[in-house]
């Protein structure tokens, strides 16, 4: 099954229809259109738990690590106001932006850091639609990670672009912004 889109006709694509896919599938709306696809890979759970593993207790718990953020598997974020509704892999808010969780099921604040978890069907929507939606709502830094690839692209937004600042593969260590402070070993995305 691969990352389909579906305009509903004669209608307008409501949250209501997010709400009524079925239990395989996750969905978005983006620029008016529903994207399904099936949860996720092992791969992509590895790659993506992996991460947050990594980064929450130095950066979210403050645990020998500098703090300051809250980081969070698969928010739903709503953008705008006729609303994207995205859901990245997981996404980081600085504390100052975000001092507290919302009280709504959804964030209206746009993230500071996201990071997607790219696949054969997903890349495509991951890079084209989602990234520009994400430079428009002013998240700062943006991670795409491959594990089939292997590798780790890390960019960061400048004059409402995107500036990629490095890419790592395979085993390499890397201390990558926003969270330099501490090393990624990317062998612990891939391996068990």
């Amino acid at each position: 099954m691969g990352n389909t889109a579906r305009i509903l006709e004669h209608r307008e694509v409501t949250y209501e229809d997010l709400c009524n896919l079925p239990e395989h599938l996750t969905g978005e709306i983006i620029n008016g259109e529903l994207y399904t696809q099936p949860r996720p890979t092992p791969a992509h759970a590895r790659a993506s738990s992996a991460l947050g593993a990594k980064f929450v207790p130095p950066f979210d718990f403050g645990e020998n690590g500098p703090g300051g953020w809250i980081i969070l598997d698969e928010p739903e974020l709503h953008l705008g106001s006729k609303p994207h509704i995205i859901v990245p892999d997981i996404a980081g808010w600085r504390r100052e932006r975000m001092p507290s969780l919302p009280t709504t099921a959804w964030f209206e604040t746009a993230p500071d850091w996201v990071c997607e978890v790219i696949s054969p069907s997903t890349a495509g929507k991951d890079r084209v639609k989602k990234m520009p939606i994400y430079a428009e709502f002013g998240v700062q830094h943006l991670w795409l990670v491959d594990p089939l690839e292997r590798t780790l692209e890390a960019y960061r937004l400048h004059d409402g672009q995107w500036l990629r600042i490095g890419a790592w593969a395979d085993d390499e260590a890397a201390r990558i912004e926003p969270f330099d402070a501490v090393e990624l070993n990317l062998k612990s995305l891939w391996s068990v």
